[in-house]
C-alpha cells in the first residue's frame, strides 16, 4: 500500500514563497482543519497536482495557482511542491514540480518549469533524481502509488467544485465510471479474447 509521508508547498496561492511550509501525514490518519482562507484546500490541489499533475478547475490556467507576485512587490514568483511517499512496493520516492509566475507587461505568464522524481539507490544510498517532463510523470507517479490517475481524480483528491460528478447526466457519468474501473480497457481486452 502506498502512503503520502510529507508535502512541503512554497509560492502556491496564500503559501508565501520564501518561506517552506511541511506538512507532516500521520499514520492511519491525518485531519486538515482551519478557519476558512487558511489553505485546507489548496493543500488537497497540491496533493492532487503533485501525484497527477492536474491543476484544480478555478485554476486552469495557473495563473491564480501561484502566489501573486505583486502581494511582494515582485515582478515574479517561483513556487513549488514536494511531496515524499511510499511506492506500493515500499521504496521512498520524492516527487518536486516547480513553477514560476512571472509579470509581463500587460499579463502575468505561468509556466511548469521542472519535475524530478527522486529516489535513494538501495545500493549506495545516494539519491538519484530522474528528471521527467510533466506529462511522462503524470504517468509515473500513479503507477508507483499503485492506483489509477482516474480514483486519484475522481476519488481521493477530488475537488469540491467537481465533487458533484455522480449527479452528473448519464454519458457523463458513464465516461467517469469507464475511467475509474478502466472499463473500456477491459471491454477492448475481452473483444480481442
Amino acid at each position: 500500500m502506498s502512503t503520502v509521508d510529507k508535502m512541503l508547498i512554497k509560492g502556491i496561492r496564500s503559501f508565501d514563497p520564501e518561506n517552506k511550509n511541511v506538512i507532516t501525514f500521520f499514520k492511519p490518519l491525518t485531519l486538515i482543519v482551519g478557519p476558512n482562507g487558511a489553505g485546507k484546500t489548496t493543500i488537497i490541489e497540491c496533493l492532487k497536482l503533485s501525484c497527477t499533475g492536474e491543476l484544480p478547475p478555478n485554476a486552469r490556467s495557473g495563473q491564480s495557482f501561484i502566489h501573486d507576485p505583486k502581494v511582494a512587490g515582485e515582478t515574479e514568483t517561483k513556487a513549488q511542491i514536494k511531496l515524499r511517499f511510499k511506492t506500493a512496493a515500499g521504496k521512498d520516492v520524492v516527487c518536486i514540480r516547480s513553477f514560476q509566475l512571472t509579470q509581463k507587461a500587460s499579463k502575468m505568464e505561468y509556466k511548469a518549469i521542472e519535475s524530478v522524481l527522486q529516489t535513494i539507490n538501495p545500493n549506495t544510498g545516494e539519491k538519484v533524481c530522474l528528471s521527467y517532463r510533466c506529462a511522462d510523470m503524470d504517468r509515473e507517479i500513479p503507477a508507483l502509488m499503485g492506483v489509477s490517475k482516474a480514483i486519484l481524480e475522481n476519488v481521493i483528491f477530488v475537488h469540491q467544485d467537481e465533487a458533484n460528478w455522480p449527479l452528473q447526466d448519464p454519458s457523463t457519468l458513464k465516461k467517469k465510471f469507464d475511467d475509474i474501473f478502466s472499463a473500456t480497457r477491459f471491454c477492448a481486452i475481452k473483444a480481442i479474447c
